[in-house]
């Protein structure tokens, strides 16, 4: 379960009271964790803004994202900040290694080695506080949380239906922020591929 801050950010105050206010519970001014709605609203909140990143979108998606090696142990750390992190798979220096991240460190399971000697390149989705994150994900991520939330503390279908239909709205807003950020198309985008689609035409248009 998430903790909440000594200090949390108005935008957690705004999104928690936002969650309340769409399962018809009173605002709040601060964030108490004795208060048990309270509690759970911000956990609720918190891991859905965990998921909704992870998916990997236009503005926290980097591609050839260069990642140093420590000078003494030849360990690539990965902090908590970074979701994601695997190396460019077009990039012909890493073709004689796979990465996956293992207990904080980027782990060679080609070369069976946590240690790499030289600088990598590599495909990063970061985790950015709420009140980083542009409006639209932010609007997701609160409809979202209401409906998860609504349907663990009130189990009112009626309810949950209303603030589903809100959900999904804020979905199709937040597709068409990343459209029209990411310049998507059917054919995909020479400036990288996302890693968490399997397969794009404009790959094997490439010839």
């Amino acid at each position: 379960m998430a903790t909440i801050p000594a200090s949390p950010t108005q935008t957690e105050i705004n999104s928690v009271n936002f969650i309340l206010g769409a399962i018809g519970q009173a605002p709040v001014t601060t964030l108490e964790a004795t208060n048990p709605d309270v509690a759970i609203a911000y956990d609720v909140l918190i891991n859905t803004s965990s998921e909704v990143q992870s998916e990997g979108w236009t503005y926290n998606t980097e591609y050839h994202y260069e990642l140093v090696p420590d000078a003494v142990t030849k360990h690539i750390a990965i902090p908590s900040t970074m979701i994601y992190a695997d190396i460019s798979k077009n990039d012909t220096a890493n073709r004689e290694s796979e990465s996956v991240v293992r207990d904080g460190k980027l782990y060679d399971r080609a070369n069976h080695t946590y240690q790499w000697q030289r600088n990598v390149n590599a495909d990063i989705v970061w985790l950015f506080d709420l009140d980083e994150v542009p409006i639209p994900v932010l609007e997701f991520i609160k409809n979202k949380a209401a409906a998860i939330t609504s349907m663990q503390l009130i189990g009112d279908d009626g309810q949950y239906q209303k603030i589903l239909q809100r959900e999904n709205y804020a979905r199709a807003q937040l597709f068409e922020y990343e459209c029209n950020q990411g310049d998507h198309s059917f054919f995909g985008t020479s400036a990288g591929q996302h890693n968490y689609i399997s397969y794009q035409p404009y790959n094997s248009l490439l010839r």
